[in-house]
Order: C-alpha cells, then structure tokens, then sequence
C-alpha cells in the first residue's frame, strides 16, 4: 500500500506523475478549487474583520470525499498544485476542506512535468507559503466586493445579466476610449515624392525619398507645397552627396512570456488568448508519446524570462551542435526585461530542447504542434547571437532640395535563422529595405531620371484594439496578471460588451452603455494606474510586505460609499424608454428604444400585450450623399459599426468611418 500521498490539480497530471514516483506514491486530483465564496452572497463579513466565508463548491462533495478516505491511509501528504498564487491558495483550501495535518503535510512545486523536476521537488518540500495565499484570497475578494456590489446597479439600469469587475471593467474603458480617439480622428493631408532613378552598373532602379530643402527636413502638407518641388527638380540632374554605410544589429528575443506568447500567437498564428492558454495547458500536462506521457512545456503562467542553468546549458550544447559555435551567443550578453516581473519559476519553454518541433508531429494535433513550434523556436533564438545588417544610406541633391534613400542587407542571420517574430498590427509598415544595390554607389556614382512622382496620403486614426495589443497594454499598464489576460478577454466577448471582427475588437452599444455607467459612477474602479497601483499592493502581500487586511480596508468603505451614492442618484435619474416617433403599425402607440444584448432596438412600450420590436437605426445629422436620406449608424452581425444609407438595400451606401456633413 502506498505510503505517500500526492495531490495534484488536474486529472490530466495524475497518471504521468503516477509514472514518475512509482508505487510508493498515490497521486489523486483535486479537480482545481474545491472551496469557494458562495454565490449566493458576497460571503465577506465586512462587520467583523472582512473575514472570508468559505463554502465547498457545489458538486466537489464527492471529491472531497475520495480524497479524505485517500488521506487516511498515507503517511505523508504533499500538495502539488500549480506553482502560483492561485496553485498556493488551493493546497491551502484542501489543508483546511480535508483537516490534513501540518505535521505530515508538504507542498511541492514543480515548473515543468517531467521525472527530474517532480523528484526535485520532492526533495525540497516546504510549508504553504501564506503571503502567497492571502495574495490570492485579497484578489478574489476585491473581485467579489465589485463584482457583487456593482453588478446589481447595472441590472437595475440597463438589463439584467451584465456584470462588473475589477479587471474587465478597466479593459473595456480601454476599448471604449480607443473607439473615441478613432471616432474623433480627423484625417491630415500630406504628401511624398519620389523618384526612380537607375546607374550605371546597377542592375535594379533606384527609389529615393523627399526629405527636405536646404539640408532642413520639411514636411509636404498639400499638392501646392509638392507641385513646387516637383516643380524645382523637373528635369534637373540628381547627383550623390553622401554615401554612409553602418552596420546595425537585431537584438535576439527574450524567451517566452505568458503575454508575449498570447501576444506572438496572435499575430502568427491567429489563435485567440483563450485558444492559446489551452492548447498550451495541454502541452504542460502531459503529452502521450508512445508508451510515455510527458509535460513538453514549462508552466503557462509566468511573467519571468528567466532559464534554468540545466536548461541553459542544455540549449548552448544544441546550438552549437546543430548551428555551429559562431550562432552561440555568450552567456550574460541577453538583453534584460526591465519591468518589475514576480521570478518565482522560469519562462515558457520546451522540457527539452532536443525534443524538436519535427520530432513531435505524430504526438501532436495540427494546432498544438503550431503552438509547440512557436514555443521551441523562441527558446532557441533566445540564445542565439543577433542578426546584423549592414546599411547604406545615401543623400542626393537636386535643385537645392535633398532626397534620401536606403538599403539594408542582411550580413549574418543569428537568431533568424530560427526564428522571426512579427511586427505588431498598428506597428507602421518599413519601407527602408525597398532598395538593393548590387553595384558600387558612391559620389561619381551618374544618376539617370526615370521618373518624379508625388503622391498624397491622409494620416490614419490609432488601430482598433486586437486580443494581442490589449493584452500588451494590459501588461504595460500593470493591469492584471498572466492568469486573468484570457478569462478577461473572454468575459467582454461573452458579456457582449465586445465583439471581434477578423482580429479586431469592437465595442457595442452595450458595452459603450456599461462604460459610460462605470466611468459616471465608479471612476476609481476603471482609472488604469488605480487598478495598477492596486496590483502592486497585491504584490506586497505576496511578498509579505502588506498585509492582507489593510488592502480590503483601505478598499470596501471608498466602494460600498461610492455604490450607495450611485443608488441614490440612479433613484432620481433612472432612464426611462426614449420615445421615438416610429409608430407601431399593430397598435398605433409611438414605439421606444430598449437595450437587447446585442445593443439598442425599437419595442412597442404595450409589451407583453404588443410584441412588435424592429432594428434602431440612430441618425447622425449627415444625408447620404447619394440618394440625400438620412445616414444612420448600423452594425454587421458580429455588431461591429458601420455607416449606411436608411433606405438600404435599396440605396447601397455604406462607411466604416463616419462621414462628415459637407459644408
């Protein structure tokens, strides 16, 4: 009989851990949380302390059970749920749901699935970590103090069913005021000029840029402006005033983080944060190979870019043995993350870097082996030495004006040979690498003319947020924490606050109702440096620097008197139906505005007696410069926004941005 019980989160862990320790060991799981706050009030005496009222989570009575009878027959216990705050807080959970006893109970942690870090830990087993604990526990209880005191004022002023939180709330300002600046973007004309030029042993023509007059950089606002310049090198000769070459290098990424993998496959592979986060979970617990079944991927959440010494060196010996000594980059040379970030296991990489993307096929689906792939070649060109290029830049003079041009050529590929990360979707397009020169270009170097051309350009309003770049500025900000990126995405999309269109996210009517709402109301709980600064206090209390209570102290009295003011007023301004003057053709009575989840329709104010509804279509004040009927603000079925006709489909106009009424 075993004499030793572990106790891990997953069932998925259970059998390769099993594997791993042999038959001393029984290895049982716990199927995550097993005691919760109740759902059915805010289960935080705030009379007495602010103590927590824990409750066993419906439907968890039977596990609890099989694991009680489990804990009688062992003789050691140790706890091995995932190594984080939350992973913390479970085994702390199941230390008091099951009364195990302090004196043969151990918790272990492991970053990756595999035989010698499971024994590792063993080794060096510990007592619960409580600062980590009550981190947890003061996150889930300001979560629950906004999400169960706000909640009910959005029931009671828009719909039932919405909800708030501490997190979300703070993301969907973000999206709502990036929606506002694209709103107000007002588009400024300006204008380029180029010209194509070719030389003599030089085999491609050459592109070169306006830059300025009188060696000063100018800007071109209108066609007047480029007319005149065009006008000045009209048939003039171009003729080369400097020649500069360099050579500049491309830093070598930073290995995986639970952002910037979200982030990365995003961009390259078009999965969602939540798509992401499960296939990964996947490849962290265990993979079947055969008659194995191992973890090919370190812990999914982390905001550390640190390795291991094991795993480094077993990387140095892989690049060396497979690219050769000069692609190594030497150790301590890697750029450095800057940001406060919680070190307590590694960033996210392969097991084993030998276990090559093209050794897993077989193992794995289509998509998990992309997501593996991303993983391992990151890894990899983490270690690896910088790309080089060498640069030439050359300066051109024509009638007192001065034109620019640049080529670049890549001299050493370092970590490219493995691995090239992908520009970010508002990053503006490089057209710096447009010219190749095969030949010698240098002062004596005689140009010829093939043609001078201007162009105009408007400038574009910010991009629309994407999963990608929220999370990165979530990140930025300081909001949140690698575990809540996806499950908060999420809740926008699912609470139709959001939608998505392609990769672009959007905000609905709803979500732009529910801001406004929080922004009114509860200013604090959407300001980003607010939600920030409260994310370092979390971090104190992990680190045992802060007390638990003081941050819910300091927290529920500013909130309970923000939400009985918001009560109050709500009483005195509660929104009635707007009435409009459609007139409901079944019963005559002028028909009113209402909100569905998916924004604003037009009700019959006799429901349920009168169930006539029909689309809303909000004027804007501009005619429709084709048929001159009113231009009203319409959604696609996803409910992003558009501009279109009122009278479509028989009129077909339709705009993404909003047009403007013409003076």
């Amino acid at each position: 009989m075993a004499k030793n019980l572990v106790i891990v989160e997953s069932p998925a862990k259970v059998k390769t851990i099993k594997k791993f320790l042999g038959t001393n060991y029984e290895v049982v799981a716990s199927y995550g949380h097993v005691r919760d706050l109740p759902k059915s009030s805010l289960g935080i005496d705030v009379d007495h302390g602010y103590e927590p009222k824990y409750i066993t989570i419906r439907g968890k009575g039977e596990v609890l059970s099989t694991l009680r009878k489990e804990v009688k027959k062992a003789d050691k216990i140790y706890l091995a749920t995932d190594p984080d705050r939350e992973g913390e807080a479970i085994s702390w959970h199941l230390c008091e749901a099951l009364k195990l006893d302090p004196k043969k109970t151990s918790r272990i942690t492991f970053n990756e699935i595999t035989k010698n870090a499971v024994k590792e830990s063993l080794k060096n087993a510990r007592k619960i970590d409580m600062d980590l604990v009550d981190a947890q526990q003061t996150r889930r209880m300001l979560d629950r103090m906004v999400g169960y005191k706000i909640s009910p004022l959005l029931w009671a002023k828009i719909k039932r069913g919405l909800s708030a939180g501490r997190v979300q709330s703070v993301a969907l300002k973000m999206i709502c005021d990036r929606e506002a600046e694209i709103e107000a973007f007002k588009p400024e004309e300006y204008w380029t000029i180029e010209a194509t030029l070719s030389a003599k042993g030089i085999s491609k023509p050459l592109v070169s840029k306006y830059y300025g007059s009188d060696g000063k950089k100018k800007e071109l606002y209108s066609k007047a402006e480029a007319d005149k310049v065009l006008k000045d090198v009209k048939g003039k000769q171009f003729d080369v005033s400097e020649v500069k070459k360099s050579e500049r290098s491309r830093k070598a990424p930073l290995p995986f983080t639970t952002s910037t993998l979200q982030q990365e496959a995003g961009k390259t592979l078009n999965f969602s944060t939540q798509k992401t986060m499960r296939l990964a979970q996947h490849l962290y617990e265990g993979v079947e190979m055969g008659s194995d079944t191992l973890g090919i991927i370190t812990y999914l959440r982390t905001d550390s870019t640190r390795v291991s010494d094991e795993a480094e060196k077993s990387l140095s010996e892989y690049i060396k043995k497979t690219y050769g000594d000069k692609y190594l980059r030497e150790a301590g040379t890697a750029k450095k993350d800057e940001r406060k970030i919680q070190d307590a296991h590694e960033a996210i990489r392969p097991t084993d870097v030998n276990r090559t993307p093209k050794d897993m096929k077989s193992y794995l689906s289509r998509d998990e082996l992309r997501l593996y792939t991303l993983i391992w070649q990151r890894f990899v060109a983490s270690r690896m030495q910088d790309a080089v290029y060498e640069s030439t830049n050359v300066k051109l003079s024509c009638a007192g004006h001065l034109f620019t041009m640049t080529a670049s050529k890549l001299s050493f590929d370092g970590f490219m040979n493995v691995y090239m990360e992908t520009k970010d979707e508002d990053a503006l397009p490089d057209s710096s690498e447009e010219n190749v020169f095969s030949g010698k270009l240098d002062e004596k170097t005689k140009l010829t003319v093939n043609d001078v051309e201007g162009k105009q350009h408007f400038t574009q309003p910010p991009a629309h947020y994407t999963e990608s770049s929220l999370v990165r500025a979530l990140e930025e900000f300081g909001i949140g924490r690698p575990s809540t990126y996806a499950p908060t995405i999420t809740t926008i999309l699912a609470r139709h606050y959001v939608t998505k269109d392609g990769k672009n996210l959007f905000v609905t009517d709803l979500g732009e109702v529910v801001n406004k709402m929080m922004v009114e109301a509860f200013p604090s709980i959407v300001d980003a440096n607010f939600t920030a600064n409260m994310e370092a206090l979390l971090d104190g209390v992990g680190e045992g620097k802060i007390k638990w209570k003081t941050v819910v102290e300091n927290f529920y009295p500013d909130l309970d008197r923000a939400v009985s003011e918001a009560e109050k007023e709500l009483e005195h301004v509660k929104v009635q139906d707007e009435v409009t003057d459609e007139v409901c053709e079944l019963c005559g009575r002028n028909m009113v505005i209402k909100y569905g989840p998916h924004g604003k329709f037009l009700g019959c104010p006799g429901f349920p007696e009168c169930r006539n509804t029909k689309p809303f279509y909000e004027k804007i004040g501009v005619p429709c410069p084709k048929c001159g009927k009113d231009v009203v603000i319409r959604h696609t079925k996803k409910g992003r926004r558009y501009y279109g006709c009122i009278d479509i489909p028989e009129c077909d106009y339709m705009v993404w941005q909003r047009p403007q009424k013409e003076d």
